[in-house]
C-alpha cells in the first residue's frame, strides 16, 4: 500500500518511514508542511496521507486544511492525522466534514505497531478510526440532562467500541457475547439516545460523535 508522510519534524518523519516500511507499506513521499503534501498528492495520489495535524506555518491545523483540499480533488485518498494531544474539537471537524476514509490518532498510538498497521488500512479502506482516549473523552462527558445516563454501564461500553468503528461482528468479539445479544445492545443505544444507525459502519460512528457534540 502507498502512502505520503507529512511532519514538520525530520525525525518523526525518518522513523515513520521507516516503520512504515518495515510493516510493509511503500512511503512514496515525505512533506513538512501542508502546501508540499498537496502537491506531492496531485503529482502522485497514494492511497493513505498520515500527517501531522499542527504544521508550519501556523502550527494550528495545518494538517485538517490540507486533507480538506486533498479530498476535493482526490477523494479516494485516505485521511490518518495525528496529533501529540487529545484535540476533541478538531477530531469532531474531522468527523462531521469527511464522510469516511479518515482517522484521527493520537501519537503515541504508533508505538503499537499491529494496530497502527490496522487502522492505515482501516481507513484506506474507507472507514473511520478514532482513538480511543478520544472516544473515552467523548463518551465520558457529562451535560445536564444528559441522555447518557440513560445508558447501563454495559451499553456505554457499546458506545464507546462503536465510535472507535468496530462492527457487530467485532463487537461480539470483543465482549464475549453472541452476534444476537450485540443487536440487542446496539438497537438500545440509538433507541435511547434517538439515533438510528446508518447502512455503513463508519455512518454509525458519524452518528454518534455528532449526538455527542451536541451542547
Amino acid at each position: 500500500m502507498r502512502v505520503i508522510v507529512a511532519d514538520d519534524a525530520l525525525l518523526f518523519r525518518e522513523g515513520m518511514t521507516r516503520i512504515l516500511t518495515e510493516m510493509g507499506f511503500e512511503v512514496i513521499g515525505q512533506a513538512r508542511h501542508g502546501a508540499e503534501l498537496v502537491g506531492l498528492v496531485r503529482r502522485d495520489p497514494p492511497a493513505v496521507v498520515i500527517t501531522d495535524l499542527r504544521m508550519p506555518p501556523g502550527f494550528a491545523d495545518e494538517g485538517i486544511e490540507a486533507a480538506t483540499e486533498i479530498r476535493c480533488f482526490a477523494p479516494q485518498v485516505g485521511l490518518m492525522l495525528l496529533s501529540q494531544y487529545v484535540e476533541v474539537h478538531h477530531a469532531l471537524r474531522l468527523m462531521n466534514e469527511f464522510d469516511g476514509a479518515v482517522g484521527y490518532l493520537l501519537k503515541d498510538r504508533v508505538s503499537d505497531l499491529g494496530a497502527f498497521a490496522v487502522d492505515i488500512r482501516r481507513v484506506a479502506a474507507g472507514e473511520v478510526v478514532i482513538d480511543p482516549e478520544l472516544v473515552s473523552r467523548l463518551v465520558g462527558r457529562r451535560r445536564e440532562h444528559d441522555p447518557l445516563a440513560e445508558l447501563t454501564d454495559r451499553e456505554r461500553e457499546v458506545l464507546a467500541l462503536m465510535a472507535q468503528g468496530l462492527t457487530n461482528a467485532a463487537l461480539a468479539k470483543e465482549l464475549f457475547v453472541s452476534p444476537k445479544t450485540v443487536e440487542g445492545y446496539v438497537r438500545s443505544v440509538f433507541t435511547k439516545l434517538g439515533l438510528a444507525p446508518g447502512e455503513r459502519e463508519h455512518r454509525r460512528v458519524l452518528a454518534v460523535l455528532q449526538f455527542l457534540r451536541k451542547p
